[in-house]
C-alpha cells in the first residue's frame, strides 16, 4: 500500500510528543517486530529502505551529534497493514536499529546514517566488529560472565589496542607478536605448550582458524588431532604470515557434545555422532536488564561445526529430549542455566562497552541491545556443562525469528521474541522521548522521595518545583524551584491560581504538570486544568482525595456488571461527637475510625463500640489539629474522620497505570497483617502470591472504581481487601504508590512507575509489558522508630544494612531521616526487604535478617507477619 505525504501539524502529523522506531536496511531480521510494533504502536514503527529516505542533520540538544529525519519509509498499523509514506516535515526518529552485521551488503549506508546520533542506537558498525570478533567476546565471557569457554590460545599483534594488556580469563591464553614473520620457535613453544597442558586434556582434536569481524561466516579452519603438533604448528604460522591488527590467529579446543545413553534406535543401523548448537537471543529490557527472549538449537555432524544457516532449528526441550536428557526437572534446570548464562554473557558485554569511548562504541547513544550467544551442551568431569562458544549482532536473531514463523506454520501459539523487542525498542524510544522536557512537580515530599530527583538527571527531566518549604533539600538538585506554601489545602483554588501567577512571571510553559506527594493532588490537577495540560479532572481528584466521598459517589455507581458500588463499603463522615453517635447507628462495628484526608495509616484504628469510636476520635482532633501537628499526613484539608465498616480478608495494594480509560498496566501486592487495633503496615511481598483469578479480581474492581470516580489519565495506588466475597475498597490514591512500591515494581517486573506517569502527563500512552513476568520475589517488613531505632543506631543494624544494600543483598528503603509521630500516631522509619527466586527463599532470607539484626522480637513477631505470603 502507498500513501500519499503525511503533513505534519495538528490533527494528523508528527511532533515532539510522537514516537518514530526506525529499522535501517533489510526488514527480514526485524519484520516479526515491526509487525508487533505497529499493533502496539500504530505508526511509531518505520521501516527506511534507502538512503535517499533519510537524512541527517546537526543535533539541537546535542553537540557533535546528528539527529536522524525521515523523509519516506514504511510504517507499521494494528492488523500487519503497512504503508510507504512520504512524511512532511520529516519524522525524527527516537530510536534506530538496523542491519548492521559485518558483511552486510547493506551495511555501508546503514552504519553510516546510525553513526554518532542523539538518540538511543541499537548497535553500530564498531560494536557490531566487536560482537563478531570471537577473541574480544571469548575473553569477555570468560573473564567477566566467567562463562566456560573452549580451551583456546590466540596470536595477536603487539599493536592491538581493544584487548588488555595481559587478559586473565579461565581457558584463554593470548600471545602478543612484534612481527609475526619469523616466530617459528615461539610458535612451536606455545603450540605445545597448549597441546600438553591440562586444559586440553579431555580433548582429542583442535581447531585452527582466522578469527576477526573480517572472517565472520567464512568457515575458514582446519581440524587437526592434539598429537599432530607440528601440523598445528603450521597451520597457526601459515595464517600468521597475513595477521592484521584487527584479526588473531586461534587455535581451541573443539569441544564435543555431551554423549548421553538414548533410546534404542527404530533402525539397526549405526548411529552417527551428532553435535548439538544452542543459539540464544537476549535484549536489553527494562532497567538495562539482559533479558532472554528466545532459544532455538540446530543439530549437525560431529566433524564439522555446526553454523547458522545450515540446518532448520528445533526447540531446546525437543532437543535434550532428543540427547537422552529424560527427566523434566533436569532439562528445566539446564533451561535456567542457560537463561542465568545468556543473561550474564550480555550484562558483562554492556558492562564492557561502557568501558569504550563514545568513538569506539560509534556514538554516544549507541548501545548492544540485541545480542545473540551461542552455546554448546559438553560433558565436562561427568557432569552436563554449557560451553559458551561465541557472540553475534544479528544471525541469531535470524534463526531465532525463523523458528517463530516455523512455529506458526504448525499452529503454535505466538512466542514472546517479537513482542519482547517490539517493547525495548519502544520503550528506549520514548526515554529519549521525554529528554528535555520541562515537567512542573507540585510538592516535594520527604526522603522516601528522594529517588525523583536521581530519576529526572537520568530521564533528562527539567524539573520546576512548586514546593512549600522554602528550605526543601530538593531546591538545588532541580531547574527551577518556586517556593509557596500551599499547607492550607483548603484553598487550593487560590493557591492554583498564584502558581499560575509564578510561571508566568518566569516565562514558564511546563510540557507536563503532575504530583506524587498526596497532600498536592488536587492542586496538581487544578494547576494543570489552567495550564490546559493533561491530567485527571480536579473534581475527580476531589471525590478520590476524600475517603467518605469516593464511597458515597461509589454507592451510587449502579451500572455495571457488577457494578462499581459492590466495591464500596458502608461509612460515614465524623466532624463532631454528634456525627458520631449517629454513625454508630449506621456503621456495624466492629468498625475502622481513621482521618478523613489522611495518609500512610496514621491515627486507623479498629474500633468495637460507639465508645471506642468516641474515644479514640477525641484524642485525635486533640492531637492532630493541622499539618504543623504531623506534616504530611493529609492535616492542611483538616482533621475530619470517618467510620467505615470492618472488611475482613486480605489486604493488597493495586497499582495502576491508566491512559485515557484504558488500563495499561497493573501490579498487584500483598500486604501482611497489621497490629490490630492499629493499621500501620507490617510487611509486604512481590508479586503476589494470590492466584492469577483472585489478581485478576483486584486489577478490576480497583479499575472500575478509578473509572467511576472519573480518574481516566494517570498512575494510581488503589488499597483493597480480598475477602471470600471478592474485593472491597479501602481507598484510591490518585498518585503513584508511596513507600517502597516504585523501586519493588522496577526491581521484580522493569517498569518506572514515574516514567509511566510523566507519558501519561504528556499525553503519551506508556509502553508497558504486556505480560509481565516476576524476574525475582521481594518480602519485605517495615521498621519502626520505637521498635528498632535503638538497634538501628546504637546496635550498628543501620551501618550493616546499608552496607548490605549497597551489595545488593537486600533493598533498603528509608522513609524517612528520623522517626516521624509517636505512639499510635507513628509512622513507619524504614523498610528493608529481601529477594529469592520463589517467594518462601526470599522470606528466609528476610526472617534470619531480621533475626540477626534484631529486629524481630517477641514485640515485633516477623514471622508472623510473613505467615499470610504462602
Amino acid at each position: 500500500m502507498v500513501s500519499g505525504p503525511r503533513v505534519g501539524g495538528p490533527g494528523g502529523g508528527f511532533g515532539p510528543l510522537d514516537i518514530t522506531v526506525c529499522i535501517l536496511g533489510s526488514p527480514t531480521a526485524f519484520l516479526p517486530v515491526l509487525l508487533e510494533g505497529g499493533t502496539r504502536c500504530p505508526g511509531a514503527m518505520v521501516l527506511c529502505l534507502s538512503p535517499t529516505w533519510a537524512s541527517r542533520v546537526p543535533s539541537e540538544t546535542s553537540p557533535g551529534a546528528w539527529s536522524l529525519l525521515l523523509s519516506r519509509g514504511v510504517s507499521f498499523k494494528v492488523g500487519g497493514h503497512s504503508a510507504l509514506e512520504t512524511f512532511v516535515p520529516p519524522r525524527r526518529a527516537n530510536y534506530v536499529t538496523g542491519t548492521l552485521a559485518p558483511g552486510d551488503p547493506e551495511g555501508g549506508w546503514v552504519g553510516e546514517l546510525a553513526r554518532d546520533l542523539d538518540c538511543p542506537t541499537g548497535g553500530s558498525v564498531p560494536l557490531a566488529h566487536r560482537l563478531e570478533d570471537t577473541l574480544v567476546t571469548r575473553w569477555v565471557l570468560a573473564a567477566r560472565a566467567h562463562l566456560p569457554v573452549p580451551p583456546t590460545l590466540a596470536f595477536v599483534l603487539e599493536a592491538r589496542g581493544d584487548l588488555p594488556a595481559e587478559p586473565v580469563a579461565p581457558g584463554l591464553r593470548l600471545v602478543r607478536l612484534e612481527d609475526p614473520r619469523g616466530q617459528q620457535s615461539l610458535v612451536q613453544e606455545e603450540v605445545g605448550a597448549f597441546l600438553g597442558g591440562t586444559a586440553m586434556e579431555p580433548y582429542g582434536q583442535v581447531v585452527v582458524r582466522p578469527a576477526g569481524w573480517r572472517w565472520r561466516g567464512t568457515g575458514t579452519r582446519s581440524t587437526h588431532r592434539k598429537e599432530e603438533g607440528a601440523a598445528v604448528a603450521q597451520a597457526v604460522g601459515a595464517w600468521l604470515r597475513g595477521l592484521t591488527e584487527e584479526d588473531s590467529v586461534l587455535l581451541e579446543a573443539m569441544v564435543p557434545t555431551a554423549r548421553l545413553p538414548v533410546p534404542p534406535p527404530r533402525s539397526p543401523a549405526p548411529r552417527l555422532p551428532m553435535a548439538l548448537r544452542i543459539c540464544t537471543l537476549v535484549c536489553r529490557s527494562w532497567g538495562d536488564r539482559p533479558q532472554l527472549c528466545q532459544v532455538a538449537c540446530a543439530v549437525g555432524r560431529a566433524e564439522s561445526p555446526v553454523r547458522h544457516g545450515t540446518a532448520l532449528p528445533q526447540g531446546l526441550d525437543s532437543s535434550l529430549r532428543q540427547w537422552g536428557v529424560v527427566a523434566l526437572s533436569q532439562r528445566q534446570a539446564l533451561a535456567t542455566r542457560l537463561r542465568e548464562a545468556t543473561e550474564a554473557a550480555m550484562a558483562a558485554l554492556l558492562a564492557t562497552e561502557a568501558e569504550l569511548s563514545p568513538q569506539q562504541r560509534g556514538g554516544t547513544r549507541a548501545h548492544t541491545d540485541i545480542l545473540g550467544v551461542d552455546f554448546l551442551l559438553a560433558c565436562v568431569d561427568d557432569a552436563l556443562e554449557l560451553v559458551a562458544l561465541a557472540t553475534n549482532s544479528q544471525r541469531c536473531l535470524e534463526t531465532c525469528v525463523l523458528a517463530e514463523a516455523m512455529g506458526r506454520g504448525v499452529g503454535e501459539p505466538r512466542g514472546d521474541l517479537p513482542r519482547l523487542l517490539a517493547e525495548a525498542m519502544l520503550h528506549r524510544a520514548q526515554c529519549h522521548l521525554v529528554e528535555g522536557k520541562d515537567i512542573l512537580l507540585i510538592g516535594a515530599g520527604g526522603v522516601s522521595k528522594s529517588f525523583v530527583w536521581e530519576a529526572a538527571r537520568d530521564y533528562g527531566l527539567r524539573i520546576h518545583l512548586v514546593e512549600s518549604d522554602p528550605e526543601h533539600f530538593a531546591a538545588g538538585l532541580v531547574q527551577t524551584f518556586l517556593p509557596y506554601d500551599s499547607r492550607e489545602h483548603r484553598r487550593d483554588e487560590e493557591h492554583a491560581e498564584r502558581v499560575l501567577e509564578l510561571l508566568r512571571s518566569r516565562g514558564l510553559r511546563p510540557h507536563a504538570c503532575l504530583s506524587y506527594w498526596d497532600d498536592c493532588v488536587v492542586l496538581a490537577a487544578l494547576v494543570c486544568q489552567g495550564l490546559g495540560l493533561r491530567g485527571p479532572a480536579p473534581a475527580a481528584v476531589r471525590v478520590a482525595k476524600q475517603k467518605s466521598r469516593t464511597h458515597r459517589h461509589l454507592q451510587r455507581c449502579r451500572r455495571g456488571r457488577p457494578p462499581p458500588a459492590a466495591f464500596a463499603v458502608p461509612c460515614r463522615r465524623l466532624q463532631s461527637h454528634g456525627d458520631v453517635e449517629r454513625a454508630a447507628g449506621a456503621v456495624p462495628f466492629p468498625a475502622v475510625a481513621k482521618l478523613e484526608f489522611g495518609a500512610g495509616g496514621v491515627g486507623v484504628r479498629l474500633v468495637e463500640n460507639a465508645g471506642q469510636c468516641h474515644a479514640h476520635a477525641a484524642r485525635l482532633w486533640r492531637d492532630l489539629r493541622d499539618d504543623a501537628d504531623h506534616p504530611g499526613i493529609g492535616l492542611g484539608w483538616g482533621n475530619a474522620m470517618l467510620l467505615m465498616e470492618y472488611v475482613p480478608g486480605t489486604e493488597h495494594d493495586v497499582d495502576l497505570v491508566v491512559f485515557e480509560g484504558r488500563l495499561l498496566g497493573a501490579w498487584v501486592s500483598d500486604n501482611g497483617p497489621t497490629r490490630v487495633p492499629a493499621f500501620l503496615e507490617t510487611a509486604a511481598c512481590l508479586p503476589s502470591c494470590l492466584p492469577a483469578d483472585r489478581q485478576a479480581q483486584l486489577v478490576r474492581a480497583a479499575l472500575e472504581c478509578c473509572r467511576a470516580c472519573g480518574l481516566r489519565d494517570g498512575v494510581f495506588n488503589v488499597e483493597l481487601k480480598l475477602g471470600p466475597a471478592g474485593p472491597r475498597l479501602l481507598e484510591i490514591n490518585p498518585r503513584m504508590g508511596g513507600f517502597y512500591l516504585r523501586d519493588w515494581i522496577r526491581e521484580v517486573y522493569g517498569p518506572d512507575l514515574l516514567l509511566a506517569a510523566v507519558l501519561v502527563a504528556l499525553g503519551v500512552p506508556p509502553v508497558l509489558p504486556a505480560r509481565p513476568a516476576p524476574r525475582t520475589h521481594l518480602a519485605g517488613v517495615m521498621c519502626l522508630g520505637s521498635e528498632h531505632g535503638e538497634t538501628l543506631a546504637g546496635g550498628g543494624g543501620m551501618e550493616a544494612l546499608k552496607e548490605l544494600h549497597g551489595r545488593g543483598l537486600v533493598r533498603l528503603n528509608r522513609l524517612f531521616e528520623e522517626p516521624e509521630g509517636a505512639g499510635e500516631y507513628e509512622e513507619p522509619l524504614l523498610s528493608v526487604a529481601c529477594a529469592g527466586a520463589t517467594l518462601a527463599e526470599a522470606c528466609e532470607r528476610l526472617l534470619g535478617l531480621c533475626q540477626g539484626l534484631g529486629i524481630d522480637s517477641p514485640r515485633y513477631p516477623v514471622e508472623h507477619f510473613l505467615s499470610h505470603f504462602k
